[in-house]
């Protein structure tokens, strides 16, 4: 997930909003209008106001340190870590790489947890130390706020805990399972099919709370169960393409069969001639045998329609310095990381200056289907040919 807002960066990770965070941080603060109009009868409208916003912008700090636990421990263990997002959900480290055993792995899940409940303890501590009690009046704005910090960061911690893959839980038991079974892999799929079934319970619950009347609540629950059941199935599929694609190299899997195209036609033309005609998502443009650029159907809907007749491909393409390009020996798992990170369906895989194939999305997808359709196994690995063979 990519932030909308960036903030800054601490320890070189940079720290950014999703414009999905606003509307949690209304719904807690909210929320805790409500608890905090309950805690001292003498509190004005202001002030349950001003703890109430404040408490739920102090929750999301906790909910960053969360996060920064889990980067900085990932940091500490060789993994890169581009950046961390807050979203309606809570937040996401974005750890561009895989652990390479299991007590990484667990070193990395357990620390967001550790982190939470150390803030949630040390911020209920401080509000007992200074007076705090439930059912015992004058509560001061100090006391509530912190008694309520430290009461929501013990529930994110114990959320967090649920081994519900991709749940920092369900990692944990990704971690136990990976380190008595050797298996990576194999480790993944029990994580993912536990957390497919925990996502389900949620739904279940969540529906049947709000046919009993908890109505908003019931909902919200139900919607955290269809949102972890995505992410489950998403990692199980992630694995099973991992697993099919392992050892593999670009150039067996790229499409070798790319348009090329004159950079100096109108994209009008191109429209005509080449997209409405082989639906193909993606052009190569040369210049005297030379890769000077691609252009696709994105590239084209940039541009007015009115302006296709007097624009050429060249002005609307994306030039060559400014594309990721990869090399045939690129390893496949490697391609797929750098789209990713960079938000791309296709990558040009280019040698001594010349185009040889694209490596796309959509290709990989029709290999998975066709290993699908013929009922072989995703970690099937089909024999090198020969002309591959390293001597």
């Amino acid at each position: 997930m990519r932030s909308n807002i960036k903030l800054g960066r601490i320890a070189g990770i940079e720290i950014g909003l999703h414009y999905s965070w606003f509307i949690i941080a209304a719904l807690i603060a909210f929320s805790l209008v409500e608890q905090f109009s309950h805690v001292n009868s003498d509190w004005g409208t202001a002030q349950i106001w001003a703890a109430a916003i404040f408490t739920a912008a102090m929750f999301f700090v906790g909910l960053l340190l969360h996060e920064l636990s889990h980067s900085l421990v990932a940091q500490a263990r060789g993994l890169k870590v581009r950046a961390i997002t807050l979203f309606a959900l809570g937040g996401v480290s974005q750890i561009e790489d895989e652990a390479t055993d299991a007590k990484t792995e667990f070193l990395v899940s357990i620390a967001g947890p550790v982190a939470s409940f150390m803030i949630g303890g040390i911020c209920l501590a401080l509000a007992y130390s200074m007076g705090w009690r439930v059912r015992v009046e004058p509560r001061t704005a100090a006391t509530a706020v912190l008694f309520y910090l430290g009461d929501i960061n013990i529930v994110l911690g114990l959320f967090n805990l649920i081994p519900g893959f991709p749940l920092d839980g369900g990692r944990v038991l990704r971690a136990i399972v990976w380190a008595f079974t050797k298996n990576a892999d194999r480790a993944t799929r029990i994580a993912a099919r536990v957390g497919q079934v925990v996502a389900f319970l949620f739904i279940v619950v969540g529906i049947w709370q709000f046919f009993r009347g908890q109505g908003f609540g019931g909902l919200w629950i139900a919607f955290i169960g269809w949102f972890l059941m995505d992410a489950a199935k998403a990692s199980y599929a992630q694995v099973e393409i991992a697993a099919a694609f392992r050892g593999m190299r670009v150039k067996d899997v790229m499409s070798r069969d790319c348009t090329i195209v004159n950079r100096g036609m109108s994209l009008q033309e191109f429209v005509d001639t080449y997209l409405l005609k082989t639906g193909q998502r993606c052009f190569a443009v040369e210049d005297q045998g030379h890769l000077v650029g691609l252009i696709t159907p994105r590239d084209v809907g940039t541009i007015p329609r009115d302006r296709w007749d007097v624009t050429t491909i060249r002005e609307a393409m994306r030039p060559l310095q400014n594309l990721q390009i990869i090399s045939p020996e690129t390893p496949v798992l490697n391609a797929l990381k750098i789209m990713a990170k960079n938000d791309l369906n296709q990558l040009p895989v280019v040698a001594d200056g010349k185009l040889q194939g694209i490596f796309s999305r959509s290709q990989l997808m029709q290999l998975l289907q066709a290993r699908t359709d013929l009922q072989i196994p995703m970690s099937h690995q089909p024999p090198v040919p020969p002309h591959n063979r390293p001597v």
